[in-house]
């Protein structure tokens, strides 16, 4: 193109517009439509040829190559783990929870484990912290527990009612382990006696010769009632056995602390320093009231009464600061206090028991108590299993007692734990089906002696005897007839 040229064709070109860019659009997308039908249609005329059987070979067209072979490749470990763990989302979860609350506990236990637990000791390494024991000097619990408030340096005093209990404290033969002697059927003595303990701590006590008197401190006093209670039908157990047990079993607790409660309440620091109140805390067993089994009346009716009396006291001391816990034991290994053979005889609900049974009970409550007796917690127990080690009793006991826990209410044992959260929430029919008691088809029935004559029979002060039942003195309400599946009420005393 020359110059002269050029200028014709910008004027031409500025008259058109954009009309070139328009058609060379539209020519662009007109060939591409071709060009995809073209493609298309080949596509199905080769298909059409390859497909029909009688086309020559020489004019179908070869089919494509397979892809090449990929190698497998195969997962490490850590990438298996991963798609695992990507399949199973909620049950990771669930296991990393798990193990991270059990990566806790035992945090916890070997923290505890490595804590040094001595009672506080005066500058001339005297001891001045005093722990008040009041229970039974022979239980096995009571002795190792005073045993070892007494090697981890406080001056224990064991509450002793009779001169046995005195002997076993002695029987010790630890100088910082001394009985205290408490009537507590006898309010005056006991009071007397109350008071000459209150003197002695607020004396200073010289721990040996030419050793300057230190001062004490009441740090704590421990209630430790009965561990061990009969097992047997509320139809069989006589009403003394049950006045028996309420008096010493529920009541003798109840007194001891009653008796102790000026003590608590009085401030026996020296005058000028700071008033650090005693702890209280009570003892009592928690399996079986946990889950009130049939033939644990007893256990279950006392342990019940005394949660309950805890729960009291706890209210009425809380406003004056001095702190009360419920220690809600499960089961431990006494072992190393009583032997095998002793240890064999406290479990209680022996089937061997239901021999002294009158015939129609052992027919009504046999087979249901021998089923229970041979369950996973005869007695309070769990059987198969050892129990806790003591030492976990007593270092909950001084963390309790140096402020360390500070919970009302510390569950400790074997099976402490499980069953008071069965006991909450599982069903009680459950738990009962679970311990082997089933329904009893065969009852008996009901019918009078036949020496007794007629119901409207008066007695010898004119009495008509339809009007009351005299109950014997060591009897239940009702007794056997000579038919094993036949009760009688008893009218007369024998």
């Amino acid at each position: 193109m020359s110059n002269d040229e050029k200028p014709f064709l910008d004027v031409v070109s500025g008259h058109l517009g954009p009309l070139p860019v328009y058609l060379r659009k539209y020519t662009d997308e007109v060939a591409d439509y071709i060009e995809d039908h073209v493609d298309q249609a080949a596509t199905f005329v080769r298909h059409t040829i390859n497909s029909t059987p009688w086309v020559p070979e020489v004019i179908k067209t070869p089919a494509p190559p397979p892809p090449p072979d990929v190698a497998a490749v195969a997962l490490s470990r850590f990438e298996r783990f991963q798609d695992w763990v990507a399949r199973h989302k909620i049950l990771t979860g669930l296991i990393v929870v798990t193990c991270g609350y059990g990566a806790y506990k035992g945090y916890l236990a070997n923290k505890s484990f490595r804590k040094i637990r001595r009672a506080k000791r005066a500058r001339n390494g005297g001891r001045t912290d005093v722990v008040v024991i009041a229970g039974l000097a022979s239980l096995p619990l009571t002795k190792s527990l005073a045993l070892d408030m007494e090697r981890r340096g406080f001056i224990v005093f064991v509450v002793c009612n009779a001169a046995e209990d005195e002997s076993t404290v002695a029987a010790l033969a630890r100088p910082d382990i001394r009985p205290l002697v408490i009537d507590t059927t006898d309010p005056p003595r006991a009071g007397s006696a109350i008071e000459r303990f209150a003197e002695h701590i607020q004396s200073p006590q010289a721990p040996g010769p030419n050793i300057k008197p230190n001062q004490l401190t009441l740090k704590a006093i421990i209630l430790i009632p009965s561990l061990h209670y009969q097992t047997s039908p509320i139809a069989t157990i006589p009403p003394s056995s049950f006045a028996d047990l309420f008096n010493t079993h529920l009541l003798q607790p109840i007194l001891t602390i009653q008796a102790f409660l000026p003590l608590l309440t009085s401030r026996l620091q020296p005058v000028g320093e700071k008033w650090i109140p005693p702890k209280v805390l009570v003892f009592t067993p928690s399996i079986i009231s946990s889950i009130n089994p049939p033939f644990h009346a007893p256990e279950a009716t006392v342990c019940s009464a005394l949660s309950a009396f805890t729960e009291v006291l706890t209210a009425e001391l809380r406003p004056l600061d001095i702190p009360v816990t419920h220690m809600q034991l499960g089961t431990f290994d006494f072992s190393g206090f009583v032997p095998a053979r002793q240890a064999a005889a406290m479990i209680a609900g022996n089937p061997e028991d239901t021999l002294v049974w009158p015939d129609g009970a052992r027919h009504v409550y046999g087979r249901n108590f021998v089923a229970q007796s041979s369950s996973a917690i005869s007695g309070g127990r769990i059987r198969g299993l050892k129990g806790s080690s003591l030492r976990n009793l007593h270092n909950s006991v001084f963390d309790v007692i140096d402020g360390s826990i500070k919970s009302t209410s510390v569950r400790v044992g074997l099976g402490a734990g499980v069953y008071g959260f069965v006991g909450r929430w599982a069903p009680r029919g459950l738990v009962s089906w679970m311990m082997g008691i089933r329904k009893v088809d065969q009852l008996s029935t009901w019918k009078t002696n036949s020496d007794e004559g007629s119901s409207t029979e008066e007695s010898e002060d004119g009495e008509s005897s339809a009007d009351f039942i005299a109950v014997p003195q060591e009897k239940n309400v009702w007794h056997a007839d000579a038919d094993a599946n036949v009760w009688s009420p008893a009218r007369k005393a024998n």
